[in-house]
C-alpha cells in the first residue's frame, strides 16, 4: 500500500475562548468556556472532547485523538506515519516534538536503482521499500511521558472500541476504499479488513479487529 505521510493538525484550546462562525454573517459568536477539539473526523473530535470531560489536559486529548484517527481516518491519521506536535501551556511555556518517519537502517543511496543504475519505476512509492520507520507511536509515548495526566489505557480505549465495534464510513471513504481496492489486494495478499468482495457503501460498518492487537 502506498505510504501516506501527513501532518496532523489538531486544535485543543483550554480556557475561555471564542470561535466566530463564518457560515452565516449574521450568526453570533460561539463561546467555548472549557475547551475546543477540532480534527479531520467527527468521531475523533468526540473522543478528544470526552477525554477533556474526564479531566484530561490538551495533550491527553491529542493522544486519544491521534489513535482514534488511526481507526476512523486510516488514509491519513495512521500509526504507520509520523508528524509534529507544537505545545503551549496556559502559563506560556512552549515546546515541540518531531516524530516524523525515518529511513530504515538498511536503506542506501542506490536501493531504488537497477543494476545499470537506472531508477526502478514506482519502487520508492509503492510497496514495503517505500515505507519509512513510523514515528507516531513513539511521538505519542514521548508526549504522554512529558505532559499527560490520565492513564495511557484511558487514552487508547476509545480507539480500541472504535476498531473492535466498527463505525459507519462516510461517502468519501466508501469511494476511496473502492477506488484503491486493487492496490489493497496487491499489497495485502493475506487479506485485510478494508478488502471485501462487494463494493463499500456509505454507512457500511468498518470493523478492524486486528488493529487493537498492535
Amino acid at each position: 500500500m502506498r505510504r501516506l505521510s501527513y501532518l496532523l493538525v489538531l486544535f485543543l484550546v483550554l480556557g475561555s475562548c471564542k470561535s466566530k462562525q463564518t457560515t452565516h454573517k449574521s450568526a453570533p459568536d460561539t463561546e467555548y468556556k472549557n475547551g475546543v477539539v477540532v480534527t479531520a473526523h467527527p468521531l475523533a473530535s468526540k473522543v478528544g472532547l470526552e477525554i477533556l470531560k474526564k479531566g484530561g489536559n490538551a495533550v491527553d486529548a491529542a493522544i486519544a485523538v491521534k489513535f482514534a484517527l488511526a481507526v476512523v481516518y486510516p488514509n491519513a491519521g495512521n500509526i504507520g506515519g509520523g508528524g509534529f506536535m507544537v505545545y503551549r501551556s496556559n502559563k506560556g511555556e512552549v515546546s515541540s516534538l518531531d516524530f516524523r518517519e525515518k529511513a530504515p537502517l538498511a536503506a542506501h543511496r542506490d536501493m531504488y536503482l537497477d543494476k545499470e543504475g537506472n531508477p526502478i519505476e514506482n519502487l520508492s512509492i509503492y510497496g514495503h521499500l517505500a515505507a519509512g520507520v513510523p514515528g507516531s507511536v513513539a511521538g505519542m509515548d514521548e508526549a504522554y511521558k512529558k505532559y499527560s495526566s490520565l492513564p495511557w489505557k484511558t487514552l487508547l480505549q476509545p480507539a480500541i472500541e472504535l476498531a473492535e465495534k466498527g463505525f459507519p464510513i462516510t461517502k468519501m471513504q466508501a469511494r476511496e476504499f473502492n477506488k484503491y481496492k486493487e492496490s489493497f489486494v496487491k499489497y495485502n495478499p493475506k487479506g485485510a479488513a478494508i478488502i471485501k468482495d462487494e463494493p463499500w457503501k456509505e454507512g457500511d460498518i468498518f470493523v478492524q479487529k486486528d488493529l487493537p492487537k498492535h
